[in-house]
């Protein structure tokens, strides 16, 4: 607890037990009213004077109608009616609400500002003789060189040079799985060094890094409000004086033609208790800030409750292929000689050293079947634009590209076929005129891709995959995976022009969502209701196109966000239905006299009490396991 709730807690105390000792007193004994008055008025004024100031301060402020009015106008109206234990006890019990409220609140913050405490005190800046000072990372120029030892968070985004370790990224990705990293390898700030020290060269200014990024993405999701927000917030404003006006016909009117004016008084007042909207305007908010705060922690980032309202509703998911359902990493899968001998050294050298000339990803998992062959051999070499590379090897004139670079160099080649069933991009390698063989050179399947593509299926979310690659290739990777409808072959343009054709043939009150990698599918990520980016541990361009962005890569966080996004609105309707229906029965029931002021407590604050503990469930999100 905080100072000020442990100030409240001590009042709580105070009154209450002073308030004990007065109903032991005037069971006992009987004491004029005006000496009960100022008795009573003892542990009012201790436990309520707050709520009194601040009703004073809204009216002057004419910001009349809020909790603290009701509380003041139902409390003081039971003190002048007599009822002096029972306008007590109802500020005494809506202050042990305000409290639990209060703690509820911090604890839902303070769990998400440890969830997401990746921001690090200091860097270890390096100078260039080689001394190590500690420094804000804010002070810490772009190409500087910081020393990152074992268990200390990294400060900035950079690349190691010199050092191998193991990377934490939990506190990004929500999994534990160790990241290993050596000279060379990007590095991204937030996560915590294991094992090695690293000397890494920052490549962005703090304001610019990841962990800055998401930190100011997580905190300003509140600002973007879901629409059963901004509607408790409107309704919230009507409402109260509502009620208000309600209370006031009901001391008035009824008492003009049935007289019992204290009945009826005390009527209206226990009226004002029961319609104040704290359950509903406290845990709907806190329902959604839980959301957030439970998806980050499954490396989850959404940027706000409106996109968790809409994760609610979806029913079509278009994936793109490349780098969201396979790893966008190419390797050679398949190399067959005409003499059907696989993995001819022969010929997966030539093709190796031909391709060194060319930047292409192909080219680089071609040359990585032999990476330590004599470049020397190599004399000569020029890449052809869209068709392949044409080198000079041992004296000999070698071919390495498509079906269109040896029709053109008239080498008699077939084809290539399907070969084992997997399909991929062939690369055809020829040899002073004559055919030696080809390679398949396919992109692998991401180990979770399967199963979020049949998790979406259970829950009735039609899949569709759009891909720049060509027919057969998409056509083959979307019936490994199940997915219902494929188009290949497709440029960024036609991305868009084949979501606008799903939106506009998508379910009524439903919503579509995209899943890419965040930098060639921006436009798409734009286009759709949802834009769901691959992070690829925290991409600039992932973190700014999309709407919610996966930390880690894995395609089936997208069921689980829709899972989250489920639970969130199940149990802000679930809040909202339980706080209405109690709130309007005992109000019906206080109007006809059946109760009394003790119910108006629990429809208040007891009301609330239970709202705010069902919120406070979507703090507690695990991934996979969460249900």
């Amino acid at each position: 607890m905080n100072k000020k709730q442990k100030k409240t807690l001590q009042r709580i105390i105070v009154a209450g037990a002073l308030s004990a000792a007065l109903a032991v007193l005037f069971h006992f004994a009987a004491l004029p009213w005006f000496v009960q008055l100022v008795l009573w008025l003892v542990p009012y004024l201790i436990i309520g004077h707050d709520v009194l100031r601040k009703a004073f301060m809204g009216i002057k402020n004419r910001e009349i109608f809020d909790e603290n009015f009701l509380m003041a106008v139902a409390t003081v109206g039971a003190v002048a009616c007599g009822e002096y234990s029972e306008g007590v006890a109802v500020m005494l019990f809506y202050q042990i609400g305000e409290l639990f409220q209060s703690y509820a609140v911090g604890k839902s913050r303070s769990s998400i500002t440890a969830l997401m405490d990746i921001r690090p005190e200091v860097a270890n800046l390096e100078s260039a003789d080689g001394k190590v000072e500690e420094v804000d990372p804010d002070e810490v120029p772009v190409g500087s060189v910081i020393v990152v030892k074992p268990g200390e968070k990294i400060p900035l985004d950079g690349k190691v040079l010199s050092g191998e370790s193991t990377l934490n990224t939990a506190a990004l990705t929500g999994e534990s799985r160790p990241r290993s990293v050596r000279p060379g390898d990007d590095v991204i700030s937030g996560c915590v060094n294991q094992d090695g020290v690293l000397r890494i060269e920052t490549t962005t200014l703090y304001d610019d890094s990841t962990v800055a990024k998401i930190l100011d993405l997580v905190e300003n999701s509140s600002l973007k409000k879901a629409p059963v927000e901004n509607f408790i917030t409107k309704f919230a404003r009507y409402y109260t004086p509502a009620v208000c006006l309600g209370a006031l016909v009901l001391a008035v009117v009824p008492p003009l033609f049935l007289g019992g004016w204290v009945d009826w008084l005390m009527r209206a007042l226990t009226f004002l208790v029961i319609s104040c909207p704290c359950a509903l305007v406290i845990s709907i908010p806190l329902t959604f800030f839980g959301g957030i705060g439970g998806a980050s922690k499954c490396g989850i980032l959404v940027k706000g409750g409106n996109y968790l309202e809409a994760l609610s509703k979806t029913r079509v998911a278009v994936f793109d292929k490349t780098g969201t359902l396979t790893k966008g990493v190419f390797k050679v899968t398949q190399a067959i000689s005409v003499t059907g001998e696989i993995y001819d050294l022969r010929m997966m050298e030539y093709a190796s050293l031909a391709e060194t000339i060319s930047n292409h990803p192909i080219a680089k998992s071609i040359v990585n079947v032999c990476p330590n062959v004599d470049r020397s051999r190599l004399t000569d070499g020029k890449e052809i634009a869209g068709q392949g590379v044409k080198a000079t090897i041992d004296g000999h004139t070698v071919l390495v590209g498509n079906f269109k670079l040896m029709k053109a160099e008239h080498v008699d080649v077939a084809p290539y076929a399907e070969g084992d069933g997997r399909y991929g991009t062939a690369a055809y390698i020829a040899c002073d005129g004559k055919f030696l063989g080809h390679l398949v050179i396919s992109d692998e399947l991401k180990p979770t891709a399967k199963h979020a593509i049949s998790a979406l299926h259970a829950q009735d979310v039609r899949t569709v995959m759009l891909t720049g690659d060509v027919p057969d290739v998409a056509q083959y990777v979307a019936k490994e995976l199940g997915v219902k409808e494929v188009h290949g072959g497709l440029m960024p343009a036609d991305k868009v022009e084949w979501v606008e054709k799903l939106l506009a043939n998508k379910p009524p009150r439903s919503e579509l969502v995209f899943v890419g990698d965040g930098i060639n599918d921006a436009p798409v990520l734009m286009r759709a209701d949802i834009g769901i980016a691959m992070g690829a541990l925290g991409s600039d361009a992932a973190i700014e196109a999309a709407d919610v962005v996966l930390m880690d890569d894995d395609p089936a966080k997208v069921d689980l966000a829709i899972r989250i996004a489920c639970k969130c609105m199940r149990i802000a309707y679930e809040n909202i239905v339980f706080a209405l229906a109690v709130k309007a029965l005992c109000l019906v029931l206080t109007a006809m006299g059946i109760t009394n002021m003790w119910w108006g407590v629990f429809a208040d604050v007891g009301v609330m009490v239970l709202a705010v503990l069902n919120a406070t469930r979507m703090l507690y999100t695990k991934s996979y396991e969460w249900m």
